[in-house]
């Protein structure tokens, strides 16, 4: 099927949804259903959340050593607020989502996607998957270091994404 079309067939399921939700019946195409063709691999983000906390904790140990002539309420809503963020940013777990036709993840605190007709082309080596997209921009960069994905899992996955979709595919 033509993408406007699938839009056009998910807009209309949603309409008549509302309508059978509102008399009581059982919804066509539940999300669970609609989902299923999405494959989705999550990592974790260790080095900026411990980065924060460190700092936190750093100030606090500063703050002990020296003159306390600053507002203390202020200086431990900073050091706890560190803290919070740090503690935030892990728990937000980084993601990739494959689908039939599009990619997409978490950048800048925004999901984004890239229809297969938007990407140039993808590089899988060991420990990276870099996604390339055709606008200007920077690259998708997928790291088993810096974020612990399964980039192996993932870059079979989007071996084979490539060759359905007639996209560049280069392992190195």
């Amino acid at each position: 099927m033509a993408r406007s079309w699938e839009r056009m067939v998910r807009k209309n399921t949603k309409n008549v949804n509302k309508v059978r939700k509102k008399q009581g019946q059982q919804m066509i195409g539940s999300s669970r259903e609609a989902k299923s063709d999405v494959d989705r691999y999550v990592g974790r983000n260790l080095i900026l959340p411990i980065t924060l906390v460190a700092f936190g904790l750093l100030y606090a140990i500063l703050y002990s050593a020296v003159d306390q002539k600053t507002s203390p309420a202020l200086f431990w809503g900073t050091v706890g607020l560190y803290i919070f963020l740090g503690v935030v940013i892990f728990l937000r777990r980084p993601y990739i989502s494959v689908g039939k036709s599009s990619i997409g993840t978490r950048r800048f605190n925004r999901d984004v996607r890239l229809d297969a007709s938007q990407i140039k082309e993808i590089t899988v080596q060991k420990g990276y998957v870099v996604i390339s997209p055709k606008a200007k921009g920077s690259n998708w960069v997928f790291s088993r270091l810096m974020n612990r994905y399964e980039t192996a899992v993932i870059g079979e996955r989007l071996k084979e994404f490539a060759r359905v979709n007639h996209v560049p595919f280069e392992e190195r």
